[in-house]
């Protein structure tokens, strides 16, 4: 069952699923809805544009889904729409309410006031990062070890023109405790085309919610980052979180290594 810490116009701005897993992962899924609250109407966009990558990651909150029922991980998820404001940039970022996403002007996020910033941050934001906050907190008093955090996102196959020839990607920062093994897992099943810090790398501040709860605190942790042509049904999803979560499993069955080197770009 999930709990919700917070509403927004009778709808969850954050929900946890599973919060009393006692598996060592923490799943995150940053992008894990498309809702946007009904005072802001569409934000001035068409009702298809809604149901695009833009507002938010296809897929990606079904296959955490699959990854917390089969790790016993506790999931947590932004219930709001990207559109409204992105959880996973800092609070400075050009991009925290994005005015412009790939080739979409947002009308609605034009010219916003530092009022409207900051509603917009206690409408979901700062629930959210609360949320992965308390649920730390509560952790810890009950004796759990360290979390280890694993987000789930999806992206395009092809941005402004460009393809992307990866099937998932695997994001980290210097810390690669998480990562490296993951990566060796997936290049060993010889199925993938797996891109490492592609299409997106921690330079590219994208990284922000493992920065705030896993870097600054020593944490391990790794993003995920599955293209979404590749999880467009129930199995899809299901087949990716069953292969992410044994991969997953199988690291955490022996020591980790310490966190090292700077992280790497490039496709594997």
């Amino acid at each position: 069952m999930g709990k919700s810490q917070a509403t927004v116009e009778g709808h969850d701005a954050v929900r946890i699923s599973n919060a009393a897993g006692t598996g060592p992962f923490v799943i995150l899924c940053d992008h894990a809805s498309n809702h946007i609250p009904e005072s802001y109407g569409t934000l001035g966009l068409q009702p298809v544009d809604l149901k695009r990558h833009i507002a938010w990651d296809p897929g990606a909150r079904g296959v955490s889904m699959v990854m917390s029922g089969l790790l016993d991980a506790p999931l947590v998820e932004s219930c709001v729409s990207r559109l409204i404001i992105d959880c996973n940039r800092p609070l400075d970022a050009p991009d925290l309410i994005p005015s412009l996403s790939e080739a979409t002007t947002i009308p609605a996020n034009l010219d916003l006031s530092v009022a409207e910033i900051h509603q917009r941050i206690a409408l979901s934001h700062g629930p959210y990062h609360g949320a992965i906050e308390n649920l730390a907190r509560e952790r810890a008093a009950k004796g759990m070890p360290d979390p280890i955090y694993v987000a789930v996102h999806s992206y395009t196959p092809v941005y402004r023109g460009i393809s992307r020839p990866w099937d998932i990607g695997i994001i980290h920062d210097a810390d690669d405790r998480i990562a490296a093994p993951l990566i060796a897992g997936l290049e060993a099943l010889n199925q993938y085309c797996v891109g490492v810090n592609e299409p997106y790398s921690p330079a590219d501040r994208v990284y922000y919610t493992l920065e705030r709860h896993a870097s600054a605190l020593g944490y391990p942790a790794v993003m995920i980052e599955i293209r979404n042509d590749l999880i467009t049904t129930a199995q899809e999803e299901m087949a990716w979180g069953e292969t992410l979560s044994r991969l997953l499993r199988e690291i955490v069955e022996r020591p980790l290594s310490k966190a090292a080197g700077s992280p790497r770009r490039g496709m594997a």
